[in-house]
Formats: C-alpha cells, sequence, structure tokens
C-alpha cells in the first residue's frame, strides 16, 4: 500500500432515514360502505451500521464520500398493509477504528472484530395505521402518527492499527529497513529523516508456519506528544501494539538517553503505554567490531533496565534471535 492510499482519520455527517407515515384510511368496497379502519403502519427507516472489515486496512474508501445517508422507510396503506423498511446503509471499516462525536469529541464505541455491528444512527419509527385507535367510543378515527424523523450525526473515525509489535524509534533508526527485511513489506526506505510518513504493517513468518504482525510507524521525535513532529498522527498507532519494540542505532551519542527519551513521550501521551512489554534492538552492529560490541555490551549492561539484542538488518544479524525474542514475549 502506498502512502497516499493510507487514509486513518475522516471525518463524515451520517444520517438515518424518517419513519413512515401511518395511513389514514377507512375500509370501503361494494356493499360495505362503512367498513372501519383499516390504514397500515409506516414502514422503519433505515440505520447507518459500522461494520468490522479483517481485509481493509485504510479509511481511504471513505476519504470522499462524506455525506452518508440511509433510505426513508415507506409510508402505510389501506388493509393494514405496513409500509416496507427503509434499507440500512453499512460503512465498513478496518479492524481498530475508532468511532467519536466530532462536536465533542467523546468516544461512541470502537469496532475491533471482523464482522461486528454497531448502529451509529438509528432509523426513525414508522408511524401507526388510524386503525390503532380505534375504540368504542371512537369507532372511526380520521387521524394517524407521522413517523419518528431521522437521527444525524457528525462522526471522526480514527483507525488505530492492530498490529502485535510496535516499532518505536527515532527517524532513521532503521525500523522501514528491519521491517522490509523481516516481512515482505516494502516501506519507502532513503538516508533523510521522516522518509515514513504513514504506518506500515507487515507479517513476520515465524516457524511452523506462525506469524505475527508488525507495524512500523514515523519516528519519534522530543516533543512529539505535545504535536511536534507528526504528533498524535503516530503515537495513536502504538496504542494497540501489545510488544514495543524500541530500535535505536549503535552509532547513537547516548542509547540510555534515546531510550528515556522515547519512554518518556509514550509516558506523556499516554501513561498506559508504559504497561506494554518492551524490547531494546540495537541496530546496524554491523558497523562494530568485536571489540567496540564488548565495550559497548558492558556499558548497556550497567544503564539500560530492560533487556536488549544487537541485531544488523543489511548484514541479517540477530535477526533470528529477534524473531524468537518478539515470539516469546507475545505469548507469555
Amino acid at each position: 500500500m502506498t502512502e497516499g492510499n493510507f487514509v486513518d482519520y475522516v471525518k463524515i455527517v451520517a444520517t438515518s432515514g424518517n419513519g413512515g407515515k401511518g395511513s389514514v384510511h377507512l375500509h370501503r368496497e361494494k356493499y360495505i360502505t362503512k367498513g372501519g379502519p383499516d390504514g397500515g403502519d409506516g414502514g422503519r427507516g433505515g440505520h447507518v451500521i459500522l461494520r468490522g472489515k479483517k481485509n481493509l486496512w485504510t479509511l481511504l474508501h471513505l476519504k470522499f464520500k462524506r455525506h452518508i445517508k440511509a433510505e426513508h422507510g415507506g409510508h402505510g396503506s389501506k388493509g393494514r398493509s405496513t409500509g416496507a423498511d427503509g434499507t440500512d446503509v453499512y460503512i465498513d471499516v478496518p479492524l481498530g477504528t475508532v468511532i467519536r462525536d466530532t462536536e465533542t469529541n467523546e468516544v461512541i464505541f470502537e469496532i475491533t472484530e471482523d464482522g461486528e455491528e454497531k448502529i451509529v444512527c438509528e432509523g426513525g419509527m414508522g408511524g401507526r395505521g388510524n386503525w390503532h385507535f380505534k375504540s368504542p367510543t371512537n369507532q372511526t378515527p380520521r387521524y394517524a402518527q407521522p413517523g419518528v424523523l431521522h437521527e444525524e450525526k457528525r462522526i471522526t473515525l480514527e483507525l488505530k492499527v492492530l498490529a502485535d509489535v510496535g516499532l518505536v524509534g527515532f527517524p532513521n533508526a532503521g525500523k522501514s529497513t528491519l521491517l522490509s527485511v523481516i516481512t515482505s513489506a516494502k516501506p519507502k526506505i532513503a538516508d533523510y529523516e521522516f522518509t515514513t510518513l504513514k504506518p506500515n504493517l507487515g507479517i513476520v513468518e515465524y516457524r511452523d508456519f506462525q506469524t505475527f504482525v508488525m507495524a512500523d510507524i514515523p519516528g519519534i521525535i522530543e516533543g512529539a506528544a505535545e504535536g511536534k513532529g507528526l504528533g498524535h498522527y503516530f503515537l495513536r498507532h502504538i496504542e494497540r501494539n501489545s510488544t514495543l519494540l524500541f530500535l535505536i542505532p549503535a552509532d547513537a551519542d547516548d542509547i540510555k538517553k534515546q531510550y528515556d527519551i522515547l519512554l518518556d513521550e509514550l509516558r506523556r501521551y499516554n501513561p498506559e503505554m508504559l504497561d506494554k512489554d518492551r524490547l531494546i534492538a540495537i541496530t546496524k552492529c554491523d558497523m562494530l567490531d568485536d571489540e567496540l560490541k564488548t565495550e559497548l555490551k558492558a556499558e548497556l549492561d550497567s544503564s539500560l533496565p530492560i533487556d536488549y539484542i544487537f541485531i544488523s538488518s543489511i548484514a541479517q544479524q540477530g535477526i533470528t534471535e529477534l524473531k524468537d525474542k518478539l515470539w516469546k514475549m507475545l505469548n507469555d
């Protein structure tokens, strides 16, 4: 999927259908001049329903469809005939989509399972026909209920990528390179910052045909939690990952400091992110000889609070060990 095709944020106006009017009709046929009321009920207006689709990865199909309307219910008619219900409108969304009220920013619900359906706008109820209102004292009611009017909502759809492992790191830390090596994904790779502007997903093939999903998101910079750089546009995609893989290049000035900055940005954005399993991958380790690696290892053993591993995506060093560690973390 190209960057331009990845859409993770859209605003739409959803409108359900009006309920149909109840009928005011008095039964008439040959030899029956006063047959009494027989007006039917109006049909229900169509709902606007959101439905989860596991095959969707983006909200692109909704980018240029900002107004979605369901059909109105049919009116009742003679012979107690009920009007047809309005056709429901289904909006298919990827798993992990959060639906918010645009005006209040309040979360209405989330779609996380394939085939899950949630009504966002209920269709109006059909009005009752005049035969409901007959009584011993009012045998020919000449009135019926109108249908209930439609419901309209301005909603924001926000996709939070569903992946098992999220890659966290500064720009140019080697996240996209790792994803291209460890999966069959083809992210854009270059030697300048913010090459990745949209999240990329890849499926990591493990032993015995088992797999897990890895997400590469745009690089974090200091102040991202306040919206600097790409800010919240990518931090929300890490919220659903069960394991976070921090990528820090071996030639960084201070590996421990970089890790602390990254962790602090996540904490300031959402403190619950610190509850996730974490692993540090020291990337570009093919630049280190054995002596430098030994010195760096001794330094990291005393300073880093969590487990780490040396890898090189280009030289294919430590990739199998990394898969083993991640698989163990995901399944423990």
